[in-house]
């Protein structure tokens, strides 16, 4: 199962494609997923819509050995990305991924049978306020715990950088289970020593079926990374994974399976050779 554990990176601030480039590498996508890249008016947003698309289907083809033109992929009612396939095979029982981006990067992450949530985070400060009066404005998603935490860590920038610390692993856990961004975040409190041995609990219960994983990225950038069992995907997204109930054993193979470091791509990478000698043809 660990050909299914990818932690994929592309820093979107280093590629500059000229428009040609650009349409280019539009055009490995079918025309709905175009379409919902050219809807962006800005050159950036639409560049790490682009990006956010082609590492999927790259990691999906690497994976699994589909060819792009016949990679399927739709989304659940809260917004959640999904493969629809019958060409998962018993190694990958629960063949599942998940992308983010902020800033400068955009990370996917996939599992072969647990849950699996990223979220990246840009360390950005405030310009119009300070940093007590931004956090403020989101401090009913923290637990008084959590709260404290990150208001008594240290100088602003410290403050500020613990806030987003929590803020991603929140958003990990919630895009995981497919709950949609910021639902419920409020009920779930993680614990860690020093951002290690990072645990959960929900309404004051621990998950002990869960991972958690905390990474530094250039440019004040963080990605978090959840792990967890199918039971905790909402009906939505149950509805479009093979299986969501293990024997415990089955289970702690996937749980325990190598956490593996994020690899950076480029977008040449994400591209399948035979676009390119299409194109050239």
């Amino acid at each position: 199962m660990e050909k299914g554990v990818k932690r994929w990176l592309v820093d979107t601030s280093k590629w500059n494609p000229t428009p040609h480039d650009f349409s280019s590498a539009l055009s490995v996508l079918p025309q709905h997923e175009r379409s919902s890249i050219t809807r962006f008016l800005r050159m950036e947003d639409r560049k790490q819509a682009l990006v956010s698309r082609l590492l999927q289907y790259a990691l999906i083809h690497e994976v699994l050995g589909i060819p792009y033109n016949e990679i399927v992929i739709k989304r659940t009612f809260e917004g959640k990305p999904y493969l629809e396939c019958s060409k998962v095979g018993v190694e990958f029982p629960n063949f599942n991924f998940n992308v983010s981006h902020h800033g400068d990067h955009v990370a996917i992450a996939s599992e072969p049978l647990c849950l699996v949530g990223v979220d990246v985070v840009c360390c950005i400060k405030p310009e119009k306020e300070s940093v007590p009066e931004f956090i403020e404005n989101f401090s009913s998603y923290f637990s008084s715990l959590e709260w404290d935490n990150i208001i008594n860590t240290g100088t602003s920038d410290e403050i500020l950088v613990d806030f987003y610390r929590y803020w991603c692993l929140k958003e990990a856990f919630v895009k995981a289970v497919g709950s949609g961004v910021a639902y419920g975040v409020d009920k779930v409190e993680f614990h860690h020593t020093n951002w290690t041995n990072i645990s959960v609990k929900v309404d004051g219960e621990p998950l002990t079926e869960w991972r958690f994983w905390l990474f530094k990225l250039p440019e004040r950038h963080w990605v978090a990374v959840a792990r967890g069992h199918p039971r905790f995907a909402t009906e939505n997204y149950k509805r479009t994974i093979s299986k969501a109930e293990f024997d415990a054993e089955e289970y702690h193979k996937g749980l325990n399976l190598p956490n593996v470091a994020f690899v950076t791509r480029i977008i040449e990478q994400l591209i399948p050779v035979s676009h390119g000698e299409e194109k050239a043809n």
